[in-house]
């Protein structure tokens, strides 16, 4: 099967704009891909972060994945610091990538202007080591969001320099889009769904039981044009329109477009509709991961497993790599 990779940073807890905008994705590229999942922890660290914390958060993380569908029978699920091989391919990776590339990246930018007192050599870096990870393992296909594409962008252009310079080793990988490409905010639609807003009534995580997942629909922003319940609005103009895309049925859709349009419903009605539609979705997640938090062992020895598994395919491709660079072992 054709190799796909794609990784995802514990940075505490995962909301809907993750689970929408990918991992949802993941479980089903199960069935069509040769997966490696990786907890990538190493990028977690290009930005302030709690020591204490860090080691909770992977393995949270790692239920989480677990919990919604990620197969350790199907896919290879690891963190990333327990395979050294994607530090190493980085340095590498970093000789043959122009200063001007990395300068150029937009979340470099974004998060230098967030932490303008922790701009370190690892956030200018974070797009090769995030080129290493996938090239590590020649992935063909990378699941990845819109706001990652440039940096994936990267990835093929290094790939190709590569190749040029020291003989064919990479193929370029291709994106994945999902078909949830920008969860906004539910507090400012102007904004992408966040944690590091640090507002959390912004976002809708994966653990929030439905009495909070209410309590932060009800006071979510909605269709601008809905002052009250007696004006006609527009659905595709309303920020919640989106996820009703997604958790409600067709049924329940239609009910909305003519309801809001006609002024017949209002939008608490429709909030309610879609709290009721998200906690039917995520309480049978919300079980698997009070499952796993009793065992956290078994999601250790998962972790332990994959990265067995990873670091037979690093290390064979990396010394593939030296050998084509010239060398000695």
């Amino acid at each position: 099967m054709t190799k796909l990779f794609s990784g995802i940073q514990p940075s505490g807890e995962i909301h809907l704009g993750n689970y929408l905008g990918a991992l949802k994705n993941w479980i089903k590229l199960q069935k069509k891909y040769d997966c490696i999942f990786s907890i990538v922890d190493y990028h977690a660290i290009t930005v302030p972060y709690s020591p204490k914390t860090l080691p909770e958060n992977i393995i949270e993380t790692a239920i989480i994945l677990l919990s919604i569908g990620i197969n350790p029978k199907k896919s290879i699920l690891f963190v990333q610091s327990t395979v050294s091989e994607h530090t190493e391919l980085a340095w590498i990776l970093n000789t043959i990538t122009p200063l001007g590339d990395l300068k150029r990246m937009t979340q470099f930018k974004q998060k230098a202007k967030a932490h303008p007192k922790a701009i370190n050599a690892g956030l200018l870096n974070y797009p090769i080591l995030m080129a290493a990870d996938i090239l590590l393992y020649k992935a063909e296909y990378v699941p990845v969001g819109e706001d990652q594409l440039q940096h994936l962008e990267l990835t093929r252009t290094i790939a190709r320099k590569f190749n040029k310079l020291f003989g064919k080793t990479f193929p370029e990988p291709k994106p994945i889009l999902g078909k949830a490409k920008r969860i906004m905010s539910l507090t400012n639609p102007k904004n992408k769904m966040s944690k590091s807003t640090k507002n959390p009534n912004s976002y809708i995580a994966l653990t929030d039981k439905p009495d909070v997942i209410w309590k932060k629909l009800s006071t979510a922003v909605t269709d601008p044009a809905r002052k009250r319940k007696t004006d006609p609005g527009t659905p595709e103009k309303c920020n919640l329109f989106t996820l009703h895309q997604f958790f409600s049925s067709k049924k329940e859709i239609d009910y909305i477009i003519d309801g809001c349009k006609k002024a017949k419903i209002g939008c608490l009605e429709c909030k309610k509709i879609l709290a009721k539609n998200i906690s039917k979705e995520l309480v049978p997640i919300q079980k698997k991961i009070e499952k796993f938090l009793k065992n956290k062992d078994l999601v250790r020895e998962i972790l332990e497993d994959g990265a067995k598994k990873a670091k037979k395919i690093a290390k064979k491709n990396l010394a593939e790599i030296k050998k084509k660079m010239g060398f000695i072992f």
